[in-house]
């Protein structure tokens, strides 16, 4: 059986992920309601799944 892990990225793991995307745009992305996030204390964490989907224009 194939398991689906959710993959959680902070705001700098994601901006890494992406050549061209700053730590700032991505925190523009979640201020602006562009992407769903999770705030766990003071940490931001970002679904990988969604981020990718979202960047490639998918709704």
């Amino acid at each position: 059986m194939e398991e689906n892990k959710v993959v959680l990225l902070t705001i700098r793991e994601a901006a890494a992920m992406v050549s061209g995307l700053s730590v700032y745009q991505v925190r523009l992305m979640i201020k602006n309601g562009q992407i769903p996030y999770i705030k766990a204390g003071t940490k931001f964490f970002i679904n990988k799944a969604v981020l990718l989907k979202y960047l490639s224009g998918e709704n």
